[in-house]
């Protein structure tokens, strides 16, 4: 074929990975970090922005079929797309910390109920966990995360402080609990007058369903992503909110067959560690993502060889060349021009995309190379249709094409991320 028609044919993906959910098996780079957290060795992934930490989570929710098999049961605690869980929270939250850590343990436990019964788990103890949530009511009729969180949080808000119901609040008679206040389940160890009337602790309800599990011969991972969504806009909440999170995760990673698994921005980790958070150094099972110059080739040749028109314009199969890191370079040399600005001092092209490309941390991020190569075809495309012709060699690219790709890929990460983020530094 004609290289125009070439590259009409071709798509090298979308941005982010909720864009391109559907694709991102056939480009994924499934690297050793990907394998840790695949096999259950980490559960708290960090990385930058746009570094592929989405694409993680995203590819995590696809494989719940592989990981049944292994008996491990995938609850997503929050939306993939649209609109978060978390939204409503944020115009009316917790009015501490203490109480957001107990809102994170409502809504996970409820969110381990309800896969117990959609999986048709059985045992012994699992009509006596739903007897206990439904009389809290916090199993609702009509199934959402955003709803699920809600009752959470107005069952929390019921007990207002535990610490104090017996000495400031009435107590019903007949439950030892708060007047008013449905259900039997605290945030402490009951008295012995309330463990007769049937009041329960969480931790004697995740106990419970930590053996159900185990029973059954299965383990829960409950994951979360777009926590940065979830909170945008609202710092303080945010920071609030998270330190909470990593709270509850350290309160029950005791279970063993009970996981959580958190995806989060390294910015917003140090956000949150940044007055101090002496619960960070027990955080052991956690990877930060890193993308190495090799990686990134990878990626983008990987993303290439996706496209059926380009391995038979050049008449290359795919598996030989991801199969060889020494092809991958020879086959970017001949889609590529071999420099984008001619001279002895001057980088090879893959260079200068990621010379480009970087931040002021001096690391390039999938997302700005992928959106890059995505403009790279639309600017060549567009030059062929007209008529501008200068390749050569049988490449795919001009080197012109290059610089011209390249500020829409500028003015997309200043307007979307750093404007969008820091709107005070806009001026």
């Amino acid at each position: 074929m004609e290289p125009l028609d070439v590259l009409r044919q071709a798509t090298f993906g979308r941005r982010t990975a909720e864009e391109e959910a559907e694709q991102l098996r056939r480009y994924f780079v499934e690297t050793e970090q990907w394998s840790q957290v695949f096999n259950g060795e980490v559960d708290v992934v960090y990385g930058p922005k746009g570094s592929g930490k989405s694409a993680i989570y995203n590819l995590i929710t696809q494989s719940a079929d592989d990981l049944f098999d292994r008996h491990i049961l995938l609850v997503p605690g929050e939306n993939p797309q649209g609109t978060p869980a978390f939204k409503d929270i944020v115009d009316d939250p917790p009015y501490d910390e203490f109480q957001f850590v107990n809102v994170w343990k409502l809504y996970a436990l409820t969110l381990c109920a309800h896969a117990i019964r959609d999986y048709g788990i059985q045992g012994k103890q699992v009509d006596s966990l739903f007897e206990k949530l439904e009389e809290a009511e916090l199993i609702p009729a009509k199934w959402s995360l955003g709803r699920v969180l809600k009752y959470a949080l107005d069952y929390v808000r019921s007990l207002t402080r535990p610490e104090a119901i017996e000495t400031e609040m009435a107590l019903d008679p007949m439950s030892g609990m708060p007047a008013g206040v449905k259900g039997k389940i605290v945030f402490r160890e009951p008295s012995a007058s309330q463990e007769r009337r049937g009041v329960v602790s969480i931790d004697e309800l995740y106990e419970l369903t930590n053996e159900t599990l185990e029973e059954a011969g299965y383990s829960l991972w409950i994951v979360l992503d777009r926590l940065d969504v979830a909170f945008a806009n609202k710092v303080g909440l945010e920071a609030s909110a998270l330190r909470a999170l990593f709270k509850f995760y350290l309160d029950t990673k005791r279970f063993k067959n009970i996981s959580t698994k958190i995806f989060l921005r390294t910015d917003i980790w140090g956000e949150i560690t940044k007055e101090g958070f002496r619960e960070a150094s027990h955080i052991e099972r956690a990877l930060n993502i890193n993308w190495s110059q090799e990686d990134l080739m990878n990626l983008v040749v990987k993303r290439m060889v996706a496209n059926e028109s380009i391995c038979n314009h050049y008449q290359f199969d795919s598996k030989s060349i991801l199969a060889d890191f020494d092809s991958q370079e020879k086959f970017l040399s001949m889609i590529f021009p071999d420099q984008v600005e001619t001279g002895p001092n001057k980088p090879k092209t893959f260079g200068w995309i990621l010379g480009r490309t970087k931040d002021a941390l001096s690391s390039t991020a999938p997302r700005e190379l992928i959106h890059f190569l995505s403009e790279l075809r639309d600017v060549q495309i567009n030059r062929l249709e007209r008529g501008e012709k200068q390749l050569a060699h049988g490449r795919l690219f001009e080197q012109i094409s290059f610089k011209d790709a390249l500020p829409e890929v500028s003015k997309t990460r200043l307007e979307q991320t750093i404007f969008a983020e820091y709107p005070a530094l806009r001026r």
